[in-house]
């Protein structure tokens, strides 16, 4: 088995909530981006079990990039105790709150990504204020409320360089399908001008402008 064909088949067997055909899509615009800008900084919000960092980290380590992901790993409003995604897999026994970190950590541990891969916990926004590195790939895909996706966007989205890729996930133009947010998020950054490349699913790739 190619390392190429591992990483993929460990992706459709980690806990999360993509399917395989916006991993393929994520991982091959991010490839398809390392490879003309080797060494770039690449930036999730939203970490999960490490589903998409896998995907991510595939490109990372094929182009010498670094991805960080970024998650508080405690789980976002429909992940909870009697919510739809509700997982008690991935409750804590210790205080009784999900916490993911020990699922990605193991994730990203036995794939052999931690060299392409970098951990990061803590609160979306707070991370942001002190992180000074522009980016020239970044996905969002944390918290899909109105207060924490608009966060998310309006702390992470001015840190794409020009010419880098900014990423939505779970944008459904029709409501009946999911979440406003994202969507608006979307919206807002096609205003600001950056240009749709590619739309799969629910997966929306984005040029950023200059």
């Amino acid at each position: 088995m190619s390392r190429r064909d591992e990483l993929l088949a460990r992706a459709r067997a980690t806990k999360g909530f993509m399917p395989e055909d916006e991993g393929l899509a994520l991982s091959a615009h991010a490839e398809r981006l390392g490879a003309a800008r080797p060494g770039g900084t690449w930036l999730e919000v939203g970490a999960w079990c490490g589903k998409s960092a896998l995907y991510l980290g595939l490109a990372a380590e094929a182009t010498g990039s670094l991805l960080y992901s970024l998650d508080h790993h405690r789980g976002s409003e429909e992940t909870q105790p009697g919510w739809e995604h509700f997982d008690p897999d991935l409750l804590d026994e210790r205080d009784g709150r999900l916490n993911t970190l020990p699922h990605w950590q193991r994730t990203i541990a036995d794939a052999g990504l931690e060299a392409s891969v970098v951990g990061i916990v803590g609160e979306s926004t707070l991370v942001a204020r002190h992180f000074a590195q522009p980016l020239d790939l970044l996905f969002i895909d944390g918290g899909h409320g109105a207060a924490v996706a608009w966060a998310d966007h309006r702390a992470w989205t001015p840190k794409v360089v020009p010419g880098g890729l900014l990423v939505i996930h779970d944008v459904f133009p029709d409501p009946a399908d999911g979440g406003r947010p994202p969507y608006e998020i979307y919206l807002d950054a096609l205003g600001a001008g950056h240009r749709e490349v590619a739309a799969v699913g629910s997966l929306r790739v984005l040029r950023a402008p200059g």
